[in-house]
């Protein structure tokens, strides 16, 4: 009886492991967002690994993790490692800085799985703003593929998306609101100066001579 029910729980995993081998390997997620703020913003925030802090999903789900930066301080060759106990290890690697037009990410988990995946940001102009896409592509390991059984991947990455989204709009409306305002400040100022009547000459100081003594 034991064996019978051994065998039939091998063959269950077996026919369990043959399916997840036959889920789809590459998968791809992506999510958008238009922000009143010239492109530049955003862009710069997304360009420098030291700014993600600002908007960033996963910053607060591990407060305690170490960050490690290398390579150039923005742009091409930045690089940004984590290490924590809720978050797992990890690296990310900029491949492509287009400035206020795309970047490429290599997107390298470590741990507590190994996998390697792209990320791009895509900036496209938007009326007075700009669309932001978040799009990550890869391919499924044997345990994400198993895992992706009881998880909507699409769903679960884009929550994450979408709240990184969110936070970014709101810090590049205020920082594109801030240099408004300081800009308009400045043309007053400007404005100001220009039109102002000019400063009348100072009258010359009486003369304080005594005349000489008969």
């Amino acid at each position: 009886m034991i064996q019978k029910i051994l065998l039939g729980l091998a063959v269950a995993v077996v026919a369990l492991a043959g399916f997840i081998s036959t889920r789809p390997a590459a998968f791809s997620v992506q999510r958008s967002a238009t922000i009143q703020a010239p492109a530049a913003i955003p862009f710069a925030m997304v360009n420098d690994f030291h700014r993600w802090a600002v908007w960033s999903p996963w910053e607060k789900l591990d407060p305690a993790m170490t960050r490690t930066f290398t390579g150039a301080d923005t742009g091409l060759d930045a690089m940004y490692e984590w290490d924590g106990k809720e978050v797992g290890a990890g690296r990310m690697t900029i491949l492509e800085s287009k400035p206020a037009e795309q970047i490429r990410i290599r997107l390298e988990f470590l741990r507590p799985f190994e996998a390697q995946n792209t990320t791009t940001f895509t900036f496209t102009p938007e009326g007075s703003g700009v669309t932001v896409s978040w799009r990550m592509e890869g391919r499924n390991g044997f345990i994400v593929k198993a895992f992706s059984l009881f998880v909507n991947m699409d769903q679960a990455i884009g929550k994450d998306f979408e709240a990184g989204l969110a936070n970014l709009k709101a810090a590049a409306e205020t920082e594109a609101k801030k240099r408004a305002e300081e800009k308009a400040l400045a043309e007053k100022v400007a404005t100001d100066a220009a039109v102002a009547p000019p400063a009348l000459p100072e009258a010359p100081p009486a003369s304080t001579a005594t005349a000489p003594a008969p």
